[in-house]
């Protein structure tokens, strides 16, 4: 479903990817993790063509990103992207905000749009709020309406990057939830976080990055159990005692 072949990336003089190599198949899902500024972030804008990168190659769903005549709105329109700071228009309704997307990129009709959004509003638990706002939200609420907006347009793959970061503890959980149910479903996905008891749960794989290069690519009972770097045993070592 998506390739990351041999992809590198310099903003000015500094070098913020090296060499990246990885694959996430059909249902997979796979984390990324590492220390801050280690590129992962990066990476997987890279994988949407939010970033632009300068040597190597992304294919997704057989598209390659690098190939001029590949459409990126069209591909990015399959591909749901979940940010850390949600992303919501907050002059919409969240009725709206999951609506706008279907009919003016897919096309699809208003009441198709409206039947979708309230079945993905019941699936992620707010369908009662539905009129509301996003300012009249808790920040965990309205990330769980940006992965029903991004699920609203019947994505092939999902990315998340850092979607539980800017949210109070006691939010994260309802989140995590939403991901493990969509994880469970099938969904392919590739994660950028720090929660290792999600990775523990429902990923297929673990990346580790450090300093802009992945330094381990390996399952998940591989990684936790014997990860074979220092870096990495240090950074779980860090990690995980808290």
């Amino acid at each position: 479903m998506i390739e990351i072949k041999n992809v590198s990336k310099w903003y000015g003089q500094t070098q913020v990817l090296k060499n990246c190599t990885t694959r996430v198949d059909k249902g997979e899902v796979v984390v990324v993790c590492g220390p801050s500024g280690s590129g992962k972030s990066t990476l997987i804008k890279c994988v949407n063509g939010l970033e632009p990168f300068q040597q190597g190659d992304i294919v997704v769903n057989s598209q390659s990103l690098s190939d001029k005549s590949t459409n990126l709105n069209k591909l990015r329109s399959r591909v749901g992207m979940v940010f850390q700071h949600f992303e919501l228009f907050p002059h919409m309704s969240v009725m709206r905000n999951l609506m706008i997307g279907q009919v003016k990129v897919l096309g699809r009709g208003t009441e198709d749009s409206r039947d979708k959004a309230v079945k993905l509003l019941d699936r992620v638990g707010l369908k009662a709020f539905a009129d509301r706002f996003p300012g009249q939200l808790s920040g965990g609420q309205q990330q769980r309406v940006a992965i029903a907006r991004a699920l609203a347009m019947n994505p092939i793959a999902m990315l998340f990057d850092e979607p539980t970061s800017a949210l109070d503890p006691e939010m994260i959980g309802e989140v995590l939830d939403v991901m493990v149910a969509l994880a469970r479903d099938g969904m392919t996905m590739m994660v950028v976080t720090h929660e290792m008891g999600f990775a523990r749960k429902v990923a297929n794989r673990v990346i580790f990055m450090d300093q802009g290069q992945i330094v381990e690519d390996a399952t998940k009972d591989d990684f936790f159990g014997k990860p074979r770097s220092e870096r990495a045993q240090l950074f779980l070592s860090r990690i995980l005692q808290h």
